[in-house]
């Protein structure tokens, strides 16, 4: 059972794998610790990851990101509108009522929603997983922001389900963060005196804070807050702006109307903002950016903390609310840990430890990695493959939670709201609501302050209708008790509905037993006391619960479009691996005629006959002529291994007798080698051979002799034939003849000299002196035991 953890990135993924020596980040297909976060459509073949990347550029309308940020919401939703909109530059359209990209796919044009796109996103890292792991993978855990809501919660598990992985638990990045930080401790305090850490995470889109309370054993999160746009995209943006702007009045050129270009700036802007991190003064230089011109600029870091002060200003309010929520001053901070890629930044660095007050900032932890660590020790606790120290997290939810329900018509005043799961509620956290009804009801859940929420998503979280609710006899109002859950995943639901009914059953009478009538000497029954009438009964309240039918909706896809999907991402997915195998093998017939067109006239020149020549060249430039033809072009891959396949009927020979030359010389090397040396063994005075009988010593020599005769005249006729022509001793001949000689003089070699059999000499008797000799004891006289020495 593989036991996987992933940080679902906005930039980038990353991938944990836990193994015996602890915890490991893998690598792809291209030896990075970090994929991608991109989905990309051509006209034969989708490509995700490394190889989306790679075209971005070139294939940028048909290459989807912002993966992350997108999965769970609507397309007119503001925040994908008035931001997200900046950095996809794919086509967002309506897809089911989410949002989703329209892309030219196998020649036509096609939308995805972003739960299929990640749901392909989450195949991909399956795959790199399960190639590095050698073992399928199902069973993750992922790590999501800690403000993602219900909808979006659902969405990452739906997208996981047609990926065919099965999520153990969605933990907050924050959390997972925390989880990585304190399991390796071993130095946490009592929990009547927590260590609280401070955890601060700006990554590539998104600032996050937590305040985590430490002790022994255990984790408590005991606030969170975000910014959800703040991070290294945003810096990125603030300086593509800046740097379009002054090639409009350097260059007369307009970088934004270009796609293209703005890409080629961007990565330029994001050169410039690392040299920048560790450098006072930077060059941009952003080669053919558009109109065949070359653009350089330069920058200092003041004037890059002038350009992003707007976005440092934004810090300051995440870190005050985590630390009012926590009920914490600043020096009942023990430390402040912070992880992410731009906290890279000076500027970052100095606004956040003003924000602490000037305290000085930790960095124990691998700012890129901290969160899949996280996530993987989350994955072996619960897995039964790995014994992980004992931790307790016990994390919260962001957002309160209430649930709502018309009000009775005979009681209109009634309340028709109750706050379920506050702010800060502990996960997993389970509530009994009850109702009282006579008939059926609906109950809605929702989140209770919808202007905390990220964008416009919807507050609505879910429906409960409950139906035929029994009608006591008494004809007054059901209590209808709803059972509610908000689990590790984050996500509300209602579980069940039922009554209570309460019955008075009656305890068996103890048996009662007349002592008089038990003993053995009882008088008469006339004279016995007279027997009193057993007590009446006693009654026991049970209580038994009757389940009530119910339907309950939330955000989910049903499970036939979950199907329908996954069998189509299925699909998606042989199809890509026939196209990348058919290249593979067009690759190969390519290289096999370039490779051996050139070899024919160089080192394989004196191992080829000029007919064997002459027909392989024609063979190559017909195989060329037919790749570079519109039926080769396009061909199957079957067509492709049967092009190779002839090519080297011809080929196969020439390079084996070119091989055999290095191959045939190391073999008569390793073959005479073994025949001395079992000669020399075989012929020996040595001691160690002199319980080895004469004639199976003679035996080993014939044999020695046969094979040395053998080989000799083996060498002879090979050195009389040209190099153009099949050799009559092969490198796999002359290595059978060895196997031989070993089978047969192992055995006889090394036969073990036969164990000695110690000789005893027996001691003469001593005749017992008679004045010590005892005499033997009478026939009536009892024998004394004989005395045991017992060491």
């Amino acid at each position: 059972m593989a036991v996987v953890g992933i940080d679902f990135g906005t930039l980038h993924s990353k991938i944990g794998v836990a193994r015996h020596r602890g915890i490991d980040i893998i690598t792809n297909e291209v030896s990075n610790r970090q994929t991608p976060s991109l989905v990309a459509f051509g006209p034969k073949v989708r490509a995700i990851g490394e190889a989306a990347k790679t075209q971005e550029t070139s294939n940028f309308k048909n290459t989807v990101g912002s993966l992350k940020r997108c999965i769970g919401r609507t397309l007119n939703d503001k925040q994908i509108q008035d931001y997200e909109k900046r950095f996809i530059n794919a086509k967002l359209v309506d897809v089911d009522g989410t949002v989703g990209a329209e892309v030219n796919y196998l020649g036509e044009r096609t939308s995805f929603s972003y739960t299929q796109l990640v749901g392909m996103y989450f195949g991909k890292l399956r795959d790199i997983a399960a190639n590095e792991l050698k073992v399928g993978v199902s069973d993750v855990v992922i790590a999501v922001p800690g403000w993602y809501t219900d909808i979006q919660r659902r969405a990452v598990l739906d997208a996981a389900a047609i990926a065919n992985l099965n999520v153990l638990r969605l933990i907050n990045d924050t959390t997972a963060t925390a989880l990585g930080y304190g399991i390796t401790k071993t130095d946490l305090p009592e929990p009547e005196a927590p260590r609280n850490v401070a955890f601060v995470d700006v990554g590539h889109a998104t600032l996050s804070v937590s305040i985590v309370a430490f002790a022994k054993g255990q984790l408590n999160v005991l606030s969170t807050a975000y910014e959800q746009n703040l991070g290294g995209r945003d810096i990125d943006y603030a300086l593509v702006q800046h740097f379009a702007k002054e090639f409009t009045t350097k260059y007369k050129i307009d970088v934004l109307s270009n796609p293209k270009a703005i890409f080629r700036l961007t990565a330029g802007c994001e050169k410039l903002k690392k040299v920048l991190s560790a450098n006072a003064e930077a060059v941009l230089n952003v080669e053919s950016i558009m109109n065949d011109i070359d653009a350089n600029s330069k920058l200092n870091r003041e004037e890059l903390e002038a350009l992003i002060a707007p976005l440092l200003e934004t810090i300051d309010a995440p870190i005050k609310a985590a630390l009012a929520e926590a009920k914490l001053d600043l020096d009942q901070i023990h430390s402040i840990e912070l992880v992410g890629g731009s906290t890279r930044v000076p500027a970052v660095k100095q606004k956040i430890q003003d924000a602490f007050g000037g305290r000085p900032l930790s960095f124990t932890l691998n700012q890129d990695e901290a969160i899949a660590r996280g996530a993987t020790f989350a994955c072996a606790m619960l897995s039964p493959v790995f014994r992980v120290r004992e931790f307790h997290m016990h994390d919260i939810n962001h957002y309160p939670i209430r649930v709502s329900w018309d009000p009775i018509p005979t009681d209109p005043d009634d309340d028709t709201e109750l706050l379920v799961f506050p702010q800060g509620n502990t996960l997993p956290s389970t509530k009994v609501l009850s109702f009282y009804r006579k008939e059926s009801f609906q109950v809605q859940a929702s989140y209770a302050e919808p202007e905390k929420l990220p964008g416009s998503i919807n507050p609505w979280i879910a429906n409960f209708t409950a139906k035929e609710v029994p009608v006591p006899a008494s004809g007054d109002n059901a209590c209808v008790k709803v059972r509610t859950r908000l689990n590790i995943h984050g996500i509300m639901s209602f579980e069940s509905a039922y009554v209570e009914e309460v019955e008075e059953k009656e305890e068996p009478a103890p048996m009662d037993v007349d002592p008089a009538a038990a003993a053995p000497d009882a008088p008469d029954a006339a004279d016995a006391a007279p027997v009193e009438a057993p007590p009446a009964p006693k009654k026991k309240r049970v209580v038994k619960k009757k389940d009530i039918p119910f339907v309950a909706t939330n955000s989910s896809l049903s499970t036939e479009l979950v199907e329908k999907y996954k069998e189509s991402e299925a699909q998606m997915h042989s199809s890509d691996k026939l196209v990348f195998e058919t290249e593979e093998r067009k690759n190969a017939v390519e290289e096999y005629v370039y490779d051996m067109r050139s070899k024919v006239e160089d080192r394989y020149a004196s191992y080829i006959q000029a007919e064997e020549k002459s027909k392989l060249l024609v063979s190559l430039q017909e195989a060329e002529d037919w790749l570079y033809s519109e039926e080769g072009e396009d061909a199957t891959k079957s067509a492709y291994v049967a092009k190779l396949d002839v090519l080297k009927e011809i080929g196969d020979k020439v390079v084996f007798r070119y091989r055999e030359v290095d191959e045939r010389t190391k073999a008569i090397s390793q073959l005479r080698e073994t025949l001395n040396s079992y000669m020399a063994q075989a012929t020996s005075g040595d001691e160690k051979y002199s319980h080895i009988e004469e004639k199976d010593k003679q035996a080993v020599v014939e044999k020695v002799a046969t094979l040395q005769k053998w080989l000799e005249d083996q060498i002879v006729r090979q050195s009389e034939r040209p190099k153009n022509v099949d050799p009559v001793l092969t490198s796999a001949e002359i290595g059978k003849k060895r196997d031989e000689i070993i089978y047969f003089a192992i055995p006889i070699l090394t036969k073990p000299k036969p164990k000695v059999v110690p000789t005893t000499t027996e001691t003469p008797k001593e005749s017992p002196k008679p004045e010590t000799q005892t005499p033997p004891p009478a026939a009536d006289e009892p024998k004394e035991p004989s005395e045991m020495d017992v060491d």
